[in-house]
C-alpha cells in the first residue's frame, strides 16, 4: 500500500472517529437523554458521564491536529480503545449481544485508522518528536 492511500484511509478513520466521539462526547455534555439514559442504565455516575465527554473532546481536537502531538495520539487512541472495551463489556452484561453492534463497529474503523496511523508515524518518529 502507497503513502498516499494510507494517508487516504488515515484521514478518512480520524474523521469519522472524530465525528462518532465528538458527538457522543457533546451528547454526555448535554444532558442528552438517549446517551444519558443508556449510561446510567450501564450503571455509570452522571459524574463520569461528563468526565467522559470532556474526554472525548479532548482526544477529537488532538486527532484532528495534523502532524503534531503524536505520542499524546497514542495515549487518545489508548483511550479510545478502553472506552469501546468498556462499552462494549457493559452492554454485554446489562444490555444484550445486539446492544453491542456499536462497539464493534466502533472497534473495527478504530483499528484500522490506528494501523495507517502507525504506518504513517513510526514508533521513532513518535519518539522523536
Amino acid at each position: 500500500m502507497n503513502v498516499k492511500t494510507t494517508k487516504i484511509i488515515y484521514w478518512t478513520g480520524i474523521v469519522l472517529t472524530s465525528l462518532w466521539f465528538g458527538t457522543s462526547g457533546i451528547f454526555e455534555l448535554t444532558k442528552n437523554p438517549l446517551v444519558w439514559g443508556i449510561t446510567l442504565q450501564l450503571g455509570y455516575p452522571a459524574h463520569f458521564i461528563y468526565l467522559l465527554g470532556v474526554m472525548k473532546l479532548s482526544g477529537v481536537i488532538t486527532l484532528l491536529i495534523p502532524n503534531r502531538l503524536l505520542r499524546l495520539k497514542e495515549w487518545v487512541f489508548a483511550g479510545v480503545f478502553f472506552d469501546i472495551t468498556f462499552a462494549f463489556f457493559s452492554k454485554l452484561a446489562v444490555l444484550d449481544f445486539s446492544a453491542t453492534i456499536d462497539t464493534i463497529i466502533a472497534f473495527v474503523m478504530v483499528s484500522v485508522t490506528y494501523i495507517m496511523f502507525r504506518k504513517l508515524y513510526t514508533a521513532t518518529y513518535i519518539i522523536a518528536n
